[in-house]
């Protein structure tokens, strides 16, 4: 049993015009923007909430960005795919919290549009990631393979049903 693997090895440039690391990726620097926004936003519930909605808050910020972390350390596209996933998810846990905030009256209702409008721009950007992983997948033949086409229809069915972009 052959595989077909990429000639040479793939590096970063020292200059920085090439990916080092999942802090390098737009996606993750948007999400962390929005991690902190959350967690002011947890910062400031009344006192009840410290080990109730405020710690889902800290948790799912958490979790938004550790799983685009840990999927971008891994080498199988499946992997990647389903970390990522895993972010949209927790992302969609925070604006649901957004919502528990707005119901309750936590904040005004101009911060609530603003974080959002941001959540849905980092939700684009996360889906826009997911496309690059699918692309990369279905038009890297030199590339190591492993899974099935099926899991490009599955991330496809994924990004269908990833909101309003």
């Amino acid at each position: 049993m052959g595989y077909n693997v990429k000639k040479g090895k793939e590096q970063a440039t020292p200059d920085g015009s090439g990916f080092r690391t999942f802090e390098d990726l737009e996606v993750y620097k948007a999400a962390r923007e929005f991690r902190k926004k959350m967690y002011g936003v947890a910062r400031r519930l009344p006192d009840f909430e410290k080990f109730g909605l405020a710690s889902q808050i800290r948790r799912a910020a958490v979790s938004l960005t550790n799983n685009m972390a840990e999927g971008h350390g891994r080498y199988h596209f499946a992997d990647q795919v389903r970390f990522f996933l895993g972010s949209r998810g927790s992302l969609q846990e925070l604006v649901d919290d957004i919502n528990v905030c707005n119901d309750e009256k936590y904040l005004e209702g101009d911060e609530i549009t603003e974080l959002k409008g941001e959540a849905w721009r980092v939700l684009g950007l996360i889906n826009g990631y997911l496309r690059y992983l699918r692309d990369r997948k279905a038009n890297d033949r030199s590339a190591v393979r492993e899974g099935s086409d099926g899991e490009i229809a599955l991330l496809d069915e994924a990004l269908r049903s990833g909101g309003p972009f």
